[in-house]
């Protein structure tokens, strides 16, 4: 006989944990205690809840499941950059990666397992979507990174990108959720301006979350400002193209007054013309932003390699001369997995 399926205890609010108790006729305040074991103290266990009576902690344990995510596999660079693949409850993997600088240490975290888009540079992309991650598979990432900052940097975590595997707007309530947990009090306590959500770009949720007012960073994987150039690349474009992802981030800027921050690959051969530059220039004018030119990590020997440094530079000259704040961001953790979905890629079975 099957054994009943126990409930995620994390799916309930503080409120509803209070209740719990109060309907079980204990004390409203083991709610609070129970609450804060489960975010601020990150436990998996409820035998470690050790303000609670062991007779409680029983009763728990046979009625609710606290589905922690497990680090199945780590690889450290030589750079410091730290790479996860990180098992979650179903036995699904994704990635989180730690990249550390000298004065910062910023989390890139997941929000699918697998992605939804079909971008034909990212490793990703190669596993299909099976999920999305509930907010406490996004929590636990950033918990597990922050203790290792503080084990291996001695400091703990000060940034928080959502640029690891999945479309973070396509599992925008589970993200939205996860972000309140993070920056609250009782939560990580991590302050939103520290934190980035980064997007392929689907105007509608853009829009819908600029109504919201959020106090965190918008980044746009854009990669290229021609139509035709960006469908080739990132199939999706043909549905949701250039002209509406502008008028998303000019609706953006106007609900929030914060730049949006392009980032963009330049690969030999793809978008390294004067024309592809120019196309950007244009694209920038929507609203005031600033533009991230990143150095491609190749996924294997195909189509997508970096381009020449000649054609980044006409690329820095070309945005600094209209007074666009640009930076190049250099691939991090080149002697491991480090582009997204290559290390998860590694543990998914080929028939699968």
């Amino acid at each position: 006989m099957s054994q009943p399926v126990k409930k995620d205890i994390r799916a309930l609010s503080r409120e509803e944990l209070r209740t719990f108790f109060k309907e079980q006729g204990r004390p409203a305040f083991r709610g609070d205690q129970v609450y804060q074991w489960l975010w601020t103290k990150g436990k998996g266990g409820f035998e470690d809840m050790t303000n609670l009576p062991l007779e409680l902690r029983e009763e728990l344990s046979r009625e609710f499941a606290i589905h922690k995510v497990a680090v199945d596999q780590m690889q450290r660079s030589a750079d410091g950059t730290i790479k996860n693949a990180v098992q979650l409850h179903d036995g699904l993997l994704v990635e989180s990666v730690l990249i550390p600088t000298e004065n910062r240490t910023t989390a890139c975290v997941s929000s699918q397992v697998g992605c939804s888009l079909d971008c034909r540079f990212c490793a990703t992309a190669s596993l299909k979507r099976m999920r999305n991650l509930n907010p406490d598979e996004i929590y636990d990432q950033v918990f597990v990174i922050d203790q290792q900052s503080r084990h291996y940097f001695g400091r703990p975590l000060s940034n928080i990108v959502f640029m690891g595997m999945g479309e973070p707007l396509m599992n925008y309530n589970n993200v939205m959720k996860a972000i309140e947990r993070i920056t609250a009090e009782d939560g990580l306590n991590m302050a939103p301006r520290r934190i980035t959500v980064s997007t392929s770009g689907v105007p509608k949720i853009m829009k819908k979350m600029a109504d919201e007012q959020p106090r965190f960073g918008l980044a746009v994987s854009l990669h290229a400002a021609r139509d035709a150039v960006r469908t080739d690349i990132m199939p999706f474009n043909a549905r949701m193209g250039l002209d509406q992802l502008k008028e998303a981030v000019a609706y953006w800027y106007e609900k929030t007054k914060s730049r949006v921050t392009y980032e963009y690959i330049v690969w030999k051969g793809i978008n390294d013309t004067p024309e592809d530059v120019q196309a950007l220039l244009d694209f920038c004018r929507a609203a005031p932003c600033k533009v991230n030119l990143i150095e491609y990590n190749p996924i294997d020997g195909g189509a997508f390699q970096q381009a020449s440094e000649k054609a980044l530079q006409m690329y820095i000259t070309a945005l600094e001369d209209v007074g666009i704040t640009v930076t190049v961001r250099r691939s991090r953790g080149k002697d491991i997995d480090a582009a997204c979905g290559q290390l998860a890629n590694k543990s998914v079975p080929k028939d699968s």
